[in-house]
């Protein structure tokens, strides 16, 4: 049996009901939780996917880890935390567009890192270990070298390190530790996952291949660049590089989780043996079929046998 651990924060999420926008209803998402649902579902059942993550000891918290388990990820790498509980979030639509508003200053996932300890207990053993710069970013300065040299350890030690860039620049304390921090994640990674929107806002970045390169320097063995609908460049040095074109969307519902998806679809493939080009063009498939269903987690998709 292989194991595959995505790091992060989880948070409780209040979006519009459908019918009746003046109500809220619940549920909950977080970056590197998508990608392990969708890695639930593309991995083999021979595979364990865990979600690594502080909760409280809350009734929300349990509801939350309940949740967890219920999607098949296993809560082995949950700890808990006495005092905080989740963060939330709430999303407002006017005139079609969507908005955000943010309550994890509490956040349990804020304390990711405190304990390194645990972090070893949770990481030892695993095949692949993903984390985002989300992962990075709720975290003291401090607490992300701490996280990040756990990483490193569990590297040594034979996991394969999967980062996602995911830039939020509004949870960094200023653009200097976004981009110091971004960096300090791919130095642990083997492979890093990168938007180049957001690479061209954080480093001005002019074309994909000075994104390819500052993170080949970083020590990656392997990049792959998400642009969009314009074509995906990809490196590793087993492949060398490799360009796909992911395929035409006519009508976007929803870009939530585009990334996120790209990422478990992505790892996935490439951790039952697929090769760069085949992975990168599952991943830029699964994520086409994605952004055409409302919300992060696209349930029907597998319900209706339509993974690509």
């Amino acid at each position: 049996m292989t194991r595959f651990l995505s790091l992060g924060e989880i948070m409780v999420e209040m979006a519009p009901a459908p019918q009746n926008p003046g109500l809220f209803r619940l549920g909950y998402a977080g970056d590197t939780f998508n990608t392990a649902w969708y890695a639930r579902r593309l991995l083999p059942a021979t595979w364990t996917v865990s979600y690594g993550t502080v909760l409280g000891e809350d009734g929300m918290s349990d509801d939350l880890a309940r949740f967890i388990g219920a999607q098949g990820i296993s809560n082995d790498a949950i700890r808990r935390h006495p005092t905080r509980t989740p963060g939330l979030y709430m999303i407002q639509t006017r005139d079609g567009e969507r908005s955000f508003s943010y309550w994890r200053g509490q956040s349990a996932a804020k304390t990711l890192a405190d304990d390194p300890a645990w972090l070893d207990e949770v990481m030892a053993e695993r095949d692949v270990i993903q984390f985002s710069g989300i992962t990075l970013a709720i975290l003291a300065p401090e607490a992300r070298r701490t996280l990040c040299a756990a990483l490193g350890r569990a590297r040594a030690a034979g996991a394969h390190i999967a980062f996602d860039t995911n830039l939020r620049p509004r949870l960094w304390e200023s653009a200097e530790a976004m981009r110091s921090g971004l960096l300090m994640g791919a130095a642990v990674s083997d492979t890093v996952l990168p938007s180049f929107d957001e690479e061209q806002l954080a480093f001005q970045d002019a074309t994909p291949e000075d994104t390819l390169q500052r993170y080949r320097a970083a020590g990656a063995s392997c990049v792959v660049i998400k642009n969009g609908e314009a074509p995906c460049h990809g490196w590793s040095e087993a492949d060398g590089s490799v360009t796909t074109t992911p395929p035409e969307v006519t009508k976007i519902t929803d870009s939530t989780a585009a990334g996120d998806s790209f990422g478990a679809g992505f790892l996935a493939a490439r951790a039952t043996g697929a090769s760069l080009g085949t992975a990168m063009s599952r991943a830029a498939h699964l994520a086409a079929e994605v952004i055409q269903h409302p919300g992060a987690l696209a349930p029907q998709i597998f319900d209706q046998g339509e993974t690509p």
